[in-house]
């Protein structure tokens, strides 16, 4: 993780900006919980705990630098706010999503079943394929 951060200070300061102790608290937070699909609001409360001085802006504006940065990614499960989970970079593609329409949880999804249909896409309309997302909705295990 030291190795992620200096990396990511080295950036920061190759853009002209620092890694404040709100930007790590922030990222930190983004890390600790992976896989959770936090909003801002979310991890604005979870970094408030280990920063109490941090404004809601600023994490506002830490999530936008840090989304430019290809350090996270913003999702949107379709529920009227934007998540973000840590860019792993292990693949071309983000992983997919089940989400739950009765109690909201999201599992993540890592098998790709659609590398065909995307060389077939690209061959077939001339079109070279960079990513896609897929959601699916429906009712877990536990609320059946």
């Amino acid at each position: 993780m030291e190795n992620l951060m200096e990396t990511l200070k080295d950036r920061l300061k190759e853009k002209g900006y620092k890694l404040t102790p709100q930007r790590r608290a922030t990222l930190d937070t983004i890390m600790d919980n992976q896989g959770k699909h936090l909003n801002t609001e979310e991890i604005y409360g979870l970094v408030k705990e280990k920063c109490p001085e941090i404004g809601l802006a600023t994490v506002y504006r830490t999530l936008q630098l840090l989304e430019e940065m290809q350090v996270i990614s913003r999702i949107n499960l379709d529920d009227g706010c934007s998540r973000y989970e840590f860019n792993t970079h292990e693949d071309d593609h983000q992983h997919h999503h089940l989400i739950c329409q009765s109690c909201g949880s999201i599992t993540e999804v890592e098998i790709d079943l659609l590398e065909h249909l995307e060389e077939e896409i690209e061959k077939n309309h001339d079109f070279h394929i960079n990513d896609h997302k897929v959601k699916f909705f429906g009712i877990c295990s536990k609320c059946r």
